[in-house]
């Protein structure tokens, strides 16, 4: 596998079922040579793996998670393949698409001229398949996606399995208690059940007896070890008893068989797995919606016209075409053409966005009005939103702090539940009363299948599943489990001016111009700016131009760096810039200066406009407050968050912007090599501090704060060092991110209390603590179907509720679902 350091990849896993599992696939992956680091996550059974420089091939991957006990999910895809001619060409078309990292399995067949590609999706990707295709010197000339990626393969396995193990347990059930129909049978009826229950045994019921397999051969144990355990406790009791009831063995011993409990209990463990795997696809359903965003095809001009293409056979560079109403495919610049674009999917942000040519354009989005056509800079896994759903997966697939506390108590919970049962069996086979061999085996069976800790290992990663998902639907990609767990708990947010708080673009906000107009002093001045490159000079140019003004030729333009700029215009000598430039020009600023003052404490950088050496006006250019930042700060503040300015710029104009946007601290004038040094001042006060920042001195700061967020309209690398990022800019973003926060990890704390509570409530009913009470006066007959004749809890019932325990847990997290930022 080539690989850089620290690359990562994501494995679908298969099998998982408890806290237990996620243990022992994270120990097998460990073990093999390359891999730095492992995170497994149960409620989206991914395995994100940290390679170093030598890192393993996938098959060495696979086999350690095979040989632990589970498997690897993959995506099948049939491929029609061009320039094939004999069984040469299908070997050197096998030996490429095989030599594809991520690729399990290929083969080709001539006559078809099709290929059949086994590959894990996160590894591998059609592109990838067409290269390795084309480098041999064969061509794909068409694809077909024969699974859904998104399904879990094993579903339709799962209801096969639990509807006939359900079916065969309401049969035995049915012949077992209907008065006399046992009768009608020429011959022992148990040996009708036995052989009804031997295939739900061992067909429906193999995976629980292959996980628990592979566990004990690594001296471990896992959920499926308790159901294999109790099922054929149950089960090969009742088989003894049909095949054996006549030996010495069982005189005086109970020979009532329990075919329809063993039967019941795989039933409805499968049932709840299936329901299970359904309420974590909606869990995941975020990053479903975000897969689905992107077109399957887009309009790329070839030879000379614009023909329907696979949006895998796009490349950089390529022309396209976007008709109105249509989704763009991938991003790139406009070329031709003027429309909105919806980018709602992508950033959150409501309100549709003009483009024209030289606008950037982002794949999965939606064309407006208009036709646009786009020259493509990014495709395949580059494209931003590729880039947001590699985001959404690492963070979905982290592991929260919380989280260790339920994998500690797993890992020693089961086998812990299974010394208990034995313990359990032998007090009641020793004190049950008659027949007591059939209290020890039910008291043991309920004990192994009500204990199994599904709801526990499932309690966090569901929570962090659906509130990272939630966030990335509304423009907030969180990267980690840990950042989302953490931003609850900040005392103080950090607020960079400039591109954070304001729009980041300055422009005019004010003309005084008493003796020329506004229009003439503003094309004067940008008869000047106009062959300059500062951001101020740039804003009064696009003033002008707004305004539709005539901007007149300059000629003997001289910069003065950290001041402004003369030339000469319409034949009088014209003079830009600050006042340090007015008076190394000796030109007297009289009342101006006054102006000059009112300008600045109003947040705007003031501009004197000087001809042939007298002040005729000032133009004062200000970076606007972007409109929802005070609303954003005054929610940080309402939930009790201190709001803190730290910027570079000089104080009058920060305290301005602090004024106008209800920020009391401000702390101004601050080298960019400094901010993190202020960020870590902030901490020694005993703080959780949030920094929030768009350019690239704010790096350092976000990565010192214990939470970063990065405006997502920033630089590249501030985002790469931020552990939040606003994909759209928007301010408000920040306390959403603090409320999600509070949403998700209220629910985490009620599911681990769910799931505590359900085990240290119920396992002693398993076990026959309600024997002393009933054991007088007998169970009331409402409660018989539950507890039996002498309060023991039936099997079937410890099997249900422990399905219902993981439902829980998960529906729970699902409510999530219903957070708006």
């Amino acid at each position: 596998m080539a690989a850089g350091p620290s690359a990562q990849v994501t494995l679908p896993i298969t099998g998982m079922t408890c806290a237990a599992c996620v243990g022992h696939v994270s120990h097998a992956l460990e073990g093999v040579p390359g891999v730095e680091n492992v995170q497994v996550n149960l409620a989206t059974e991914n395995a994100t793996l940290t390679l170093d420089g030598d890192a393993p091939p996938f098959e060495a991957l696979a086999d350690a998670v095979q040989d632990a006990g589970y498997g690897v999910r993959t995506q099948k895809t049939s491929l029609s393949i061009g320039g094939m001619t004999c069984a040469a060409c299908v070997s050197h078309v096998e030996s490429a698409l095989t030599g594809v990292e991520g690729v399990a399995a290929a083969s080709v067949n001539l006559a078809t001229e099709r290929a059949s590609v086994e590959y894990v999706p996160s590894m591998a990707g059609i592109s990838d398949l067409r290269h390795a295709v084309e480098d041999s010197g064969y061509s794909i000339t068409a694809i077909d996606q024969t699974d859904d990626a998104l399904a879990p393969a094993d579903s339709a396995a799962l209801k096969r399995k639990f509807v006939f193990s359900l079916a065969v347990a309401a049969g035995i059930m049915i012949l077992m208690t209907v008065p006399g129909l046992m009768d009608r049978f020429p011959f022992d009826i148990d040996l009708l059940l036995l052989a009804l229950a031997t295939p739900v045994q061992f067909w429906a019921g193999r995976e629980f007896y292959v996980s628990a397999w592979s566990a004990a051969r690594h001296l471990t144990s896992n959920m499926n070890t308790l159901i294999a355990i109790g099922t054929s406790a149950a089960y090969l009791y009742s088989a003894a008893v049909t095949l054996f009831g006549q030996a010495a063995f069982f005189e005086g011993r109970s020979t009532e068989t329990y075919f329809e409990t063993s039967a019941a209990i795989i039933g409805l463990v499968l049932l709840g797995r299936f329901l299970e795997s359904g309420a974590k696809r909606r869990a995941s359903g975020a990053m479903a919606a975000l897969i689905r965003l992107q077109p399957k095809s887009a309009r790329v001009l070839r030879d000379g016209q614009y023909v329907d293409t696979p949006i895998d056979e796009i490349e950089v560079g390529d022309s396209i075409l976007v008709r109105p109403g249509e989704k763009l495919p991938v991003d790139g610049v406009v070329e031709e053409g003027a429309s909105t674009v919806d980018e709602s999917m992508l950033t959150g942000e409501s309100a549709p966005i003009d483009k024209r040519q030289g606008s950037e354009v982002y794949g999965a989005t939606i064309n407006g009005n208009g036709s646009l056509t786009f020259r493509a800079t990014r495709v395949g896994r580059d494209t931003m939103l590729a880039g947001i759903i590699r985001v959404v997966e690492e963070a979905q697939g982290s592991r929260a702090p919380i989280q260790r506390l339920a994998d500690r108590v797993s890992a020693y919970f089961v086998p812990a539940v299974v010394g208990f049962s034995v313990v359990v069996f032998l007090v009641w086979l020793a004190l049950g009363p008659e027949p007591s061999y059939t209290a020890a085996v039910l008291t043991a069976v309920a004990v192994l299948i009500i204990a199994c800790p599904c709801a526990m290992g499932l309690a966090t990663p569901t929570a962090v599943v659906v509130g990272v998902g939630k966030g990335a639907e509304h423009g907030v990609l969180i990267r980690s489990a840990e950042s989302l767990e953490l931003a609850h708990r900040v005392d103080v947010v950090a607020l960079d001016k400039t591109g954070t708080l304001t729009k980041g673009r300055p422009s005019v906000t004010e003309i005084h111009a008493p003796d020329l107009g506004e229009d003439a002093l503003l094309s004067l001045a940008s008869a000047v700016e106009r062959l300059s490159e500062h951001p101020l000079a740039e804003a009064i140019v696009q003033s002008a131009l707004e305004r539709g003004l005539d901007i007149p030729e300059a000629s003997d333009f001289t910069a003065v760096p950290g001041s402004g700029a003369i030339a000469l215009t319409e034949e009088v000598l014209v003079a830009v810039g600050n006042r340090r430039l007015m008076l190394e020009q000796d030109i007297p600023l009289g009342d101006m200066e006054t102006v000059a003052r009112r300008m600045s404490s109003s947040g705007g950088t003031p501009v004197f406009v000087a001809v042939d050496g007298e002040v005729k006006g000032l133009i004062a250019v200000a970076d606007k407050l972007k409109p929802e930042s005070w609303a954003a700060v005054e929610e940080l503040q309402t939930a009790g968050i201190e709001v803190v300015m730290l910027t570079g710029d000089n104080s009058a104009t920060a305290q301005a912007i602090a004024s106008e946007a209800g920020i009391d601290r401000v702390i101004a004038e601050v080298l960019p090599t400094d901010k993190a040094e202020q960020v870590k001042a902030l901490q020694s006060e005993g703080k959780t501090v949030a920094m929030v920042g768009d350019g690239i001195n704010d790096a350092p700061a976000l990565a010192q704060a214990d939470v970063g967020i990065a405006i997502g309209t920033g630089a590249d690398v501030t985002i790469e060092a931020a552990d939040i990022a606003l994909v759209g800019g928007d301010l408000r973003g920040v306390p959403a991110v603090m409320r999600l926060s509070r949403s998700t990890m209220r629910v985490i704390r009620q599911n681990l209390f769910w799931a505590f509570a359900y085990n240290v409530a119920l396992i002693p009913v398993a076990a026959g603590a309600l024997y002393p009470i009933f054991a007088a006066g007998g169970v009331p007959e409402a409660l018989s179907p539950v507890l039996g004749e002498h309060g023991f809890l039936n099997p079937i019932l410890a099997a249900g509720a422990m399905a219902i325990s993981s439902l829980c847990v998960v529906s729970n997290s699902l409510r999530l679902k219903r957070f708006k930022p």
